[in-house]
């Protein structure tokens, strides 16, 4: 699906897990740039991990 994202910066709250983590590596997937914001560092940096991977 083409949301017309591509180029566009979003910022995702919530972003290490459960829906936040889904709707960041969607948004990657749609060539967003995505900055990922959550309370837990560690899995922060898995779902960044992850959400690169998509995009």
């Amino acid at each position: 699906m083409d949301l017309g994202l591509a180029g566009r910066t979003c910022v995702v709250t919530g972003a290490s897990r459960g829906i936040g983590r889904d709707v960041a590596e969607r948004l990657c997937a749609e060539g967003a740039s995505v900055l990922l914001v959550a309370r837990g560092e560690d899995e922060l940096a898995g779902a960044a991990r992850a959400a690169a991977e998509r995009g």
